[in-house]
């Protein structure tokens, strides 16, 4: 199978130490040690018990599929004996209890069989969400796991060769001392993962690598350079000399987005993602010789957000990303003709796995009312009635009937000029009266979107606090086309937090929310986002919860790691331009924090590469300097987002104590 998934404070203290006095002995939460916080209040224990089963729940993420189609590979959070951490567990036939493959305090949440021999696995781990990943495989009979890659660098496990038996990892330096320097070089290696040893080596120049296949004779490779959401390339390089030559766009042509993902049967040809010609990411079958493109699903008005390929290269399986919806479509890659595939209509599938042979499909899918499950389709069969296949790993949904959960509803404003912007919704229970107080939660990227899923934790805080909470998809997000995404490019920024504004007059038109009751969150650029609400609607909403947020992006691209500098210069403009310097500089949210006058909630890990935790740090200061309350909360072990249960778990009691702090007044 082939696939293609598209790329301390200075008043810090820990809260035990900062409880307050009054309250008694015992009724609080002791919060996990890893967690250095200010002005956060102490955690009654009540508040987990009534939380409780909220934060149990479990969803299935789909790894990989044995070439025969008889063994998944999954993604799954191991229970409290095993530090309740995601690793890779296996799963033999349907219904069966899955057994834990990996078994560090790291979170492991990806890894593929070795081709040639399922018994081996391939996977990354990084240490504190350092994102500095080794590549290691583990032995299924022995347990015996070995490192393939050197530390101290930051590799990405990728295809592997043909005959199924060395993998080709991709590893940039790390180098977060870096402040300025452009960008980095690639290290490519192929290695034999048996044995360990590297068979090729070459180093491409600057970031932004990965690769999409190799073909059989292990001389050449598809290889991808990300520049930024907007523009991609796609090369093929000699294995062996490093030898590269640009196919996709050639010179002259328009720069445009190109991910090439597998070679045809006879090498000549290779699947490739484009939005050359039209607004959506759409598949192509294309020719170098001939530069010629077959259309695959140019026929359907929507991205294609990711893809599976059979080993013998017959039949591929793309998710298209419709509405929000995955929609998975099954195809005959020598004619391009779509196949039958039964699956109901509105299953929302967010991961796809075939068998070398291309007879079995197995996907995972989730709902508002599930989290992600794995079923399994056996396509051999005659054309039949629509049918979700078999269920091979079910969702933990932690005793609660999550069928009686709220839908998640679309909607959507008129913006400033005029465009209409989307978003999604999920409203409180009938149960609660009156107009309700609302949630705002900003995704990152900004090039991500709001997609209707399950809402994990905050089920809890939609049915149990009677809460509103909205996704919006702000300009910049994508799956609406590539100009909708180029929306909020540089000096644009601002563009996307009026759209934010918007939302706020939409809620206050509503009959069923209180625009006088809102709080914004956000995570990575969404925790720039929430910043920058604060900053120009702080008289309309109550607080701001930015999670690993960016404050400044002056400060940001001069610390981030040095291997996504670039990428993120295109997206939010280069700081080194003394003209686009001064714009940033004028419109950071740290340097007009005068104007924040809500309360903050500041989330953040120690060792994100990202977004440095030095962001947090500094408005975080300043604000307080300002007379304004602030919480902070730094996990030691945590990256660019928590990752260890106690933790997340830790946070949301923190959050749920803020939102009824500010809008439920409790």
């Amino acid at each position: 199978m082939h696939r293609t998934a598209l790329p301390a404070l200075a008043v810090a203290c820990v809260l035990t130490a900062c409880s307050t006095p009054a309250t008694p002995p015992g009724n609080t939460l002791t919060p996990p040690a890893a967690l250095t916080m200010t002005g956060v209040p102490p955690v009654p224990a009540s508040l987990p018990a009534r939380v409780g089963r909220y934060t149990e729940f479990r969803g299935a993420g789909l790894a990989d599929m044995t070439p025969d189609g008889e063994r998944l590979l999954v993604v799954w959070r191991a229970g409290p004996a095993n530090a309740e951490r995601t690793q890779l567990h296996l799963a033999s036939a349907p219904g069966q209890q899955l057994r834990q493959i990996t078994t560090a305090d790291e979170p492991t949440r990806s890894g593929d069989f070795l081709p040639s021999d399922p018994n081996i696995i391939v996977f990354e781990r990084d240490r504190g969400g350092n994102e500095a990943t080794q590549v290691f495989r583990r032995d299924l009979t022995t347990g015996i796991e070995t490192a393939l890659t050197e530390p101290g660098q930051r590799c990405d496990a990728g295809i592997f060769n043909r005959a199924g038996t060395a993998v080709l990892a991709t590893c940039a330096k790390v180098d977060a001392s870096a402040a300025g320097a452009g960008g980095t070089a690639n290290t490519v290696s192929l290695i034999d993962v048996k044995t360990g040893k590297p068979l090729a080596r070459f180093d491409l120049p600057g970031t932004g690598w990965f690769a999409g296949d190799m073909t059989a004779d292990d001389r050449s490779v598809l290889f991808n350079r990300y520049i930024s959401a907007s523009q991609a390339e796609v090369w093929r390089v000699e294995l062996h000399s490093g030898q590269r030559t640009r196919l996709l766009p050639r010179e002259g042509e328009a720069p445009a987005l190109h991910f090439g993902t597998a070679f045809t049967q006879d090498d000549r040809r290779f699947t490739v993602i484009t939005d050359r010609f039209g607004e959506f990411r759409q598949t192509y079958r294309y020719d170098p010789q001939s530069h010629t493109f077959d259309p695959v699903t140019a026929d359907i008005p929507w991205d294609t957000m990711g893809s599976a390929v059979s080993r013998d290269r017959k039949r591929a399986v793309f998710i298209t990303n419709e509405a929000g919806v995955g929609v998975a479509r099954l195809f005959d890659l020598e004619t391009l003709k779509p196949l039958p595939l039964p699956l109901p209509k509105g299953t929302n599938v967010t991961g796809v796995e075939l068998s070398a042979d291309g007879s079995r499909l197995a996907y995972s899918t989730t709902s508002p009312s599930a989290p992600s499950e794995i079923r399994m389709l056996d396509l051999r069969a005659a054309a039949a009635p629509a049918t979700l296949g078999t269920l091979w790993v079910a969702a933990d949904t932690a005793g609660i009937d999550t069928s009686r959960f709220a839908p998640v509803e679309q909607i959507a404003w008129k913006s400033f000029d005029g465009r209409t912007i989307t978003g999604l919704i999920q409203r409180p229970p009938k149960s609660f009266t009156g107009k309700r107080p609302v949630l705002i939660d900003i995704h990152g990227g900004p090039e991500a979107q709001a997609r209707v899923g399950f809402n994990g934790r905050y089920n809890f805080i939609v049915n149990e606090l009677g809460i509103a909470f909205i996704e919006p998809n702000v300009r910049g997000s994508t799956g609406f086309g590539k100009s909708f995404h180029q929306l909020d490019n540089g000096r644009l920024r601002e563009d996307s937090v009026k759209d934010i504004g918007a939302l706020l007059d939409w809620i206050a038109r509503q009959p069923d929310l209180d625009a006088s009751r809102v709080v914004v969150q956000g995570g990575s650029y969404g925790g720039y986002m929430a910043n920058a609400v604060a900053v120009h609607f702080s008289d309309r909403i109550r607080g701001v919860m930015p999670a690993v947020g960016i404050s400044n992006f002056v400060s940001f691209l001069e610390r981030t790691e040095s291997y996504r500098r670039d990428l993120r210069r295109v997206e939010y403009g280069d700081e080194r331009d003394p003209a686009m310097r001064k714009w940033m500089e004028e419109t950071a949210p740290l340097n007009n924090a005068h104007r924040i006058k809500v309360p903050m909630f500041i989330i953040h890990g120690r060792n994100d590469p990202r977004v440095p935790v030095q962001e947090a740090e500094q408005i975080a200061a300043t604000v307080r300097n300002n007379g304004v309350p602030v919480w902070t909360m730094i996990a030691e072990n945590e990256g660019h987002g928590f990752g260890k249960k106690e933790n997340a778990d830790y946070l949301f009691y923190a959050r749920v104590k803020f939102l009824q702090k500010l809008l439920l007044d409790k």
